[in-house]
């Protein structure tokens, strides 16, 4: 019955699309400053990637794309922000997996309705989370060796950017996976993990990889496996978790560039079609595989299919998970 009317309410949604009618000031979007909400702190993977973006789509429309960080809530505080703006354009939202899929199932009020107060334009990327250990304290290579010390240590911690994130849920899992007793550390960001890691505070994260390409690059931080389905073009050497011996475990975050539900369509398109010709290009998709992801682009309605389709999934890890936010 849940899929069901997900399906229904995201029908309802392409509907009104539809049928908001193109105005004349609405070809002539953008005519000045556009706002791109990051519902996230600065230097995490959400941002990195959105600015990328941002200075395509200034470079495709001749006008300012700037990006503002608004982070709090798992994101919801700069989305509400995003809903309740005005239908016009000139604020669009840098929406994750967790405002489509996940923060309903987790907290128990909710400052904007995902399936009908927001409304994608394009999906805009994907990746996965990777397995990290700061090198100077947690001694081990492999998973294998990290189960085993992990163990012989008792209780251990991770780290994640928020509670009800995609790296807050994969660490669950990965406890009741593993049986290793570690508590969860959650920070507003992985610009706030990774120092409380590198100072020893936090043993471990599975946290989005764009945010720890440079650490891990830098030798300060270890990659011991990707939650992908197969190994990362830019990580060859590190294995899946499933090759790392930990089954059933595949995770990737995604984004979408959204908007208030009642912006024209006519609008809409226009940002649709300026990330498809962004997504096509060589050397923006060789960046984002640099930075650790995968750009992506869809129409309105491929977005809304998939965040229906990811919402049941997501709905019963976080049930499994127990986290619960009043």
């Amino acid at each position: 019955m849940q899929t069901r009317r997900t399906l229904l309410r995201s029908i309802a949604a392409v509907g009104a699309m539809a049928a908001t009618g193109a105005r004349a000031e609405d070809s002539h979007w953008p005519d000045h400053l556009v706002r791109i909400i990051v519902p996230y702190p600065a230097g995490g993977s959400t941002d990195v990637l959105t600015r990328i973006l941002a200075e395509r789509l200034k470079d495709t429309f001749s006008q300012s794309f700037v990006v503002e960080n608004r982070a709090g809530a798992s994101g919801n505080i700069g989305i509400a922000a995003v809903t309740g703006s005005p239908p016009d354009g000139y604020t669009i939202g840098a929406a994750t997996i967790g405002h489509f899929a996940i923060n309903q199932y987790l907290y128990s009020k909710m400052p904007y309705d995902a399936e009908r107060d927001m409304v994608p334009a394009s999906l805009t990327w994907e990746l996965p989370n990777v397995f990290v250990v700061p090198t100077d304290y947690v001694p081990v290579k492999t998973l294998g060796e990290f189960l085993a010390w992990a163990k012989k240590k008792g209780q251990i911690s991770f780290g994640s950017p928020g509670v009800g994130t995609t790296p807050h849920l994969s660490g669950v899992l990965f406890v009741k996976h593993s049986g290793i007793d570690a508590i969860h550390v959650p920070f507003r960001g992985a610009a706030q993990t990774i120092p409380a890691m590198l100072a020893g505070d936090v043993n471990f994260a599975i946290d989005n990889l764009a945010s720890y390409v440079p650490i891990i690059q830098s030798g300060k931080m270890r990659a011991l496996a990707v939650t992908s389905a197969q190994r990362w073009p830019t990580l060859p050497d590190v294995p899946t978790m499933g090759e790392a011996g930990i089954k059933d475990f595949v995770v990737t975050s995604w984004a979408a560039f959204v908007v208030p539900a009642a912006t024209p369509r006519a609008i809409i398109d226009k940002l649709s079609a300026a990330q498809r010709h962004i997504a096509a290009e060589q050397a923006v998709q060789d960046r984002f595989l640099v930075a650790g992801a995968r750009v992506l682009s869809s129409t309105p309605e491929e977005a809304l299919a998939f965040a229906a389709k990811e919402r049941t999934i997501w709905k019963d890890v976080v049930a499994a998970s127990g986290a619960k936010v009043d």
